[in-house]
């Protein structure tokens, strides 16, 4: 897995004298050497820890107008030599020199750097030139080149500049018998009438079409060829080589037809297809070429029209994931199941800025190649990727790459600690706070790291608190509790170490040695509190190179080519602390030689033996001390083809179980009570999502009919790729890109983000399946407190209850009794469980809002009545909740019932200030009681009436409560309802408590005029100005933006019906005079009360700057009507 961090790096380039050609045409990475080809010149950089240009070679004008700018390159495979071919067909071979100058980086050390020439060897023109033929790229082995032309044939060079002259691939060589076709059991997706067929032609590859691309794969000696028309054709190279035409077989045609680049994935053996379409068609090498899945941006709203066709693709080292750059714009990298790890294209919508056709101004920030990418290279240990936008030769832009740990090959790691590592730093995840994971960027140690750039391998110890960190040479611990670094003492001692792998034996770094001198391999155990040779606990030579290994407790299992297993028991004399020397003693206790034209393993994890969980006594969490002596029996084999099986190492049978696997973690086994994933036997990760494992309660705990169990809803985004499990927390881990934009920089910053998925709903559910009920409930009670619990809870009465709906929608056409049972039980134990929580009742009610009404009465024929949750839930005060049930018992009990438990909500919600609920309620009053009284038309009316009328005894006005309902007559679904609302205004205008009032009419639409214009005289009339004043002031807290608001609300409302007591205490309140000189103006009587009621209160001394200003203003009225 590849997680971009951080900001694009850029190398700048020099400019060459070819203006008319604005690109790069060649990139490549050998032997930490970079090497630029532009049409004018060759740049040779440093590809290590230090990116310094090492030499150049720039040809001169005479030159370019002789034989013509450079169009074609390749570098030969020591990295020696160059060769280029013009446009005016002269090949030009270079030679690649370093000389004795170093250069100096800085610093105490030497950097290691020597400055390059680069010297022309030889100029010659191709025999071809005269047909002023179009060329493709080159391919080569160590002694010759490959050329495809537009004539469709193939030229053949050797490195010495000998012509060997042309050839062409011919398909029908190939028996036509045995063509082949995409396999139908594809497991991704695909049908098999969906998947392009391939198939071998009758007819020949024209000879019109031209060779655009070749494609050369010497470990499996392949070579693929692309034509202009997207033919493409699968070759096979012998032994020789290049030299000869007749070492290159065509086999047969492959792709869609539409093919226009292709890149090979040499260890698992996949065919990357790049196409016209913007997809990318991934085949299986090793399976005759059927067709595994596509990826493209499709899903993420992004289309062809958008980023054009694919450019280019490019392997990460490990071949475990591929970068597309496509023609118009941005790159991606993809995980090899599909997961997206990285992308440089914005995800905000195809209509803003970012649209490919809109090219912003040079001061607005944008996404890296914007313009589209043209070439795309990983450095030798899948750190940097090199890239080329287009139309852009005066630079490359290098993203910073980091790789998980995924327990492959020979460096094991835990999955409770979660760790990415780049060359020179690690990127951890800090997981002790479920609830907001964080990641962490640990930079090394600047003295190991400069002497032995790059990290080549990090392994986690067993709780996760101590990391191993591997460079080129030697080995540093750290310590993350107590955040400080332990390196060897010895620098000689440290050189003398080239680590191939670690492992963690409990306290104990395991470190697989590669011996120089010898050429050997052995194991070294160092103890975690001191490295140094003095306290090397134990030696153990190995007999080749490890292909595999892992730990488990106190055994070591190695696996060398081409699958031989050889177990070790790790036996520790004494007591390991800084005082002591224990005695470490190693012993072989299992070697097996298994014969398999399978692919290698690429990961191999023990599985320890699960004794009965009958025979563990009082809980399933203890853990047996015979267990923890049981030698390991089993373990698992993750093949480099992404197959998954179980081998049984004590006979060497080994079973199949899955495929299209990625990366899995082995769960089982004795652990802390803390464990929530104790019963699951692993996890696995690919194409398909998270697959969760449980051990069958037979015999036989791995019977493969009952043993996997897939849980579709743990199915991962796909743009979120899981790094590893919190057993005490129940979830897995992930991560994520997010990208960060900045004023002051030209891109943005990469950031890898940590996501949290849980998986304890399917352990609930399991134990459930299995009625372990008291298990299920230990287990959800240690899980109570954890983050996402109750949405766990909702998840698992989810997938249950829609299990139910399946099975029945099933048992319609098929009866089956038992079977619907069984489900039924499995749905009433859920509930069970889960009504052991406070969380019961939201849950129920969150399950049957997310499933369809016409199934709720199964749903609540196992969780319980509807009016009796209901009920439970009103005297709980959980109102909200509550109210949720409301449409449930509308649908289960009928709208009479619904109507009487939403009064009474309403009401209850009323008391306690939720005005927002309460209108919310209102609404479904109104609706539902309208719908009701159509429906009864021709039926029994009295219901709603004999309802409303025993409920509420008193008279109601023919009045509706809604605005928009011009009915003259008041229904009996509006009289109850506005009578309770009325009720509660008058005993807030009672209490003046004016801002719930307002509240209140907001939240209910009450249609506060119509009742102030009946109260006038009642509840809503003040009796006294300056009591009222003065209390109203105090209600109201004029001091606050909020209260003003409010005071203003009413104001408008008591101008509408002209309620003058009201219309001067809030307007001077508010200190609005211009309405209390309106007022004032046509009533001077009430100006004079007013006046005097002002001046002879001490507690309103702070109007009377109020009260000047009205006076001026009706003084200066009254003497314009005098004159």
């Amino acid at each position: 897995m590849y997680m971009a961090y951080g900001w694009p790096q850029v190398i700048p380039l020099e400019r060459g004298l070819c203006p008319s050609s604005q690109r790069i045409i060649y990139l490549k990475v050998i032997n930490r050497l970079l090497l630029v080809v532009s049409p004018s010149h060759l740049e040779l950089w440093s590809s290590s820890q230090h990116k310094v240009r090492l030499g150049k070679y720039k040809r001169d004008s005479d030159s370019l107008q002789r034989e013509g700018e450079n169009l074609q390159a390749v570098w030969s495979p020591d990295a020696k030599l160059v060769a280029v071919l013009t446009s005016s067909f002269f090949l030009q071979i270079f030679k690649v020199q370093f000389t004795e100058k170093r250069i100096q980086i800085g610093g105490k050390q030497p950097s290691g750097l020597f400055l390059a020439s680069i010297s022309l060897l030889l100029s010659e023109q191709v025999p071809f030139a005269e047909n002023y033929l179009a060329v493709s790229n080159f391919v080569c082995d160590n002694k010759h080149l490959l050329v495809g032309l537009s004539n469709g044939s193939l030229y053949n060079i050797s490195w010495k500049g000998e012509f060997y002259g042309s050839f062409v691939l011919d398909p029908r060589s190939r028996d036509s018998s045995k063509s082949t076709h995409p396999s139908n059991s594809l497991d991704n997706g695909f049908t098999s009438g969906g998947a392009p067929r391939v198939i071998i032609q009758d007819h020949n590859v024209s000879r019109t079409a031209a060779i655009i691309q070749l494609e050369l794969n010497l470990p499996l000696r392949l070579l693929f060829v692309l034509y202009s028309d997207g033919q493409m054709v699968l070759c096979s190279v012998s032994k020789k080589g290049l030299k000869q035409a007749d070492s290159i077989k065509a086999e047969r045609i492959l792709g869609s037809g539409d093919a226009v680049c292709a890149s090979v994935a040499s260890e698992q053996q996949i065919l990357a297809v790049g196409t016209r379409r913007g997809v990318v068609e991934l085949y299986d090498l090793a399976e005759s070429t059927p067709l595994i899945r596509t990826v493209s941006l499709y899903d993420w709203g992004y289309s062809m029209e958008d980023t054009g066709s694919v450019s280019c693709i490019a392997w990460t080292p490990d071949n475990s994931a591929f970068a597309v750059g496509w023609k118009l714009r941005g790159l991606t990298v993809w995980s090899v199941s599909g997961c997206r790890l990285m992308s440089t294209i914005r995800q905000i919508g195809l209509s803003s800025v970012s649209s490919p056709m809109v090219k912003p101004s040079q001061h607005s920030k944008y996404e890296p190649l914007m313009g589209g990418t043209s070439l795309i290279e990983w450095d030798e240990y899948g750190y940097r990727l090199y890239t080329i936008e287009e139309g852009s030769p005066e630079r490359i832009v290098a993203f910073s790459f980091g790789k998980c740990c995924l327990n492959r090959g020979v460096s094991g790691t835990t999955y409770v600690r979660q760790v990415i590592y780049g060359a020179d730093r690690l990127l951890v995840v800090q997981s002790e706070d479920t609830d907001e994971l964080k990641m962490l960027h640990l930079n090394l140690p600047v003295s190991y790291m400069s002497q032995n750039w790059p990290v080549q391998h990090v392994a986690a110890s067993k709780d996760g608190m101590f990391l191993a960190v591997a460079g080129l040479r030697g080995l540093i611990l750290h310590d993350i509790r107590a955040k400080r670094w332990r390196v060897f003492g010895d620098i000689t001692q440290e050189h003398k170490i080239q680590c191939k792998g670690l492992l963690w034996l409990g306290k104990i770094v395991v470190v697989c040695n590669y011996i120089d001198s010898s050429n050997m391999y052995e194991l070294l155990f160092y103890p975690r509190y001191h490295l140094d040779q003095s306290s090397l606990l134990g030696r153990k030579p190995l007999l080749a190179k490890p292909m595999v290994m892992d730990v488990y407790q106190e055994y070591i299992l190695v696996t060398y080519r081409p699958f031989d297993v050889h177990i070790f028991h790790v036996k520790l004399l004494g007591e390991l602390t800084p005082s002591s020397t224990p005695d470490l003693q190693l012993s072989t206790v299992r070697e097996l030689s298994i014969m398999t034209a399978k692919s290698h393993p690429a990961a191999m994890r023990f599985i320890p033996d699960q004794l009965p969980r009958d025979g563990i006594p009082n809980n399933q969490f203890s853990s047996s001390s015979a267990l923890l002596l049981r030698e390991p029996a089993r373990c698992l084999i993750l093949r480099a083809n992404g197959d998954l099986s179980l081998l049984d190492l004590d006979d060497g049978h080994e079973r199949e179980l899955t495929n299209s696997v990625e990366l899995f973690w082995v769960t089982c086994g004795p652990e802390e009570k803390t464990n929530l994933i104790e019963e699951v036997s692993w996890l696995d990760y690919g194409h398909r999502g998270m697959q969760v494992w449980y051990p069958s309660p037979g015999i036989d705990p791995f019977k493969q009919e009952d043993f996997m169990q897939l849980d579709p809803e743990l199915e991962f985004d796909r743009e979120i790729y899981p790094l590893g499990l919190l057993p005490n927390a129940g979830v897995v881990v992930g991560v994520s890109q997010r990208m960060s934009f900045s004023a002051c920089t030209e891109f943005p910053c990469f950031e890898p983000t940590p996501q949290a998925q849980t998986i304890l709903h399917c352990l609930l559910r399991h134990l459930l399946q299995r009625d372990k009920r008291e298990e299920a409930l230990r287990l959800a009670q240690l899980s109570a407190e954890k983050p996402h619990f109750s949405h766990c809870l909702e998840w698992l009465l989810f997938t249950v209850f829609d299990t139910e709906i399946t099975r029945q929608n099933i048992n319609k056409h098929h009866v089956s009794g038992p079977k619907f049972a069984n489900n039924s039980s499995l749905l009433e134990k859920t509930c069970d469980l889960i009504r052991s929580f406070p969380e019961y009742f939201d849950v129920v009610v969150s399950v049957a809002r997310k499933t369809d009404g016409r199934h709720w009465a199964d749903l609540f024929s196992a969780a319980g009545r509807s009016t009796e949750l209901f009920e439970e839930c009103l005297q709980q005060r959980w109102y909200r909740t509550a109210a949720c049930y409301i449409l449930v018992i509308a649908k289960l009990e009928g709208p009479a019932v619904s109507q009487y438990c939403a009064l009474r909500l309403l009401q209850a919600t009323l008391d306690e200030s939720l005005y927002e609920l309460a209108g919310e309620l209102v609404r479904f009053l109104l609706r539902s009681g309208r719908e009701y009284e159509q429906a009864s038309t021709d039926s029994d009316r009295s219901s709603p009436r004999f309802l409303g009328y025993f409920l509420f005894h008193t008279s109601y006005r023919k009045q509706s409560l809604d605005k928009s309902n011009s009915m003259k007559e008041q229904s009996a679904h509006v009289a109850p309802v506005k009578n309770i609302l009325e009720n509660h205004a008058s005993y807030l205008m009672s209490g003046k408590e004016l801002s719930k009032l307002v509240a209140f009419v907001k939240g209910t639409q009450f249609d506060l005029v119509e009742y102030l214009q009946r109260e006038r005289h009642g509840c809503a009339r003040l009796e006294n100005f300056a009591s009222g004043l003065e209390l109203i002031g105090q209600k109201l807290q004029m001091g606050m933006l909020q209260s003003r608001l409010d005071a203003e609300f009413l104001l408008a409302h008591m101008c509408s019906v002209k309620f003058k007591e009201w219309i001067v205490v809030l307007a001077t309140l508010l200190r609005r005079s211009e309405v209390l000189f309106d007022l004032f103006q046509h009533d001077m009587r009430l100006w004079k009360a007013y006046s005097i009621t002002l001046q002879s209160h001490l507690a309103f001394s702070e109007y009377h700057d109020l009260l000047e200003d009205l006076e001026e203003k009706l003084s200066s009225v009254a003497n314009l009507e005098e004159k």
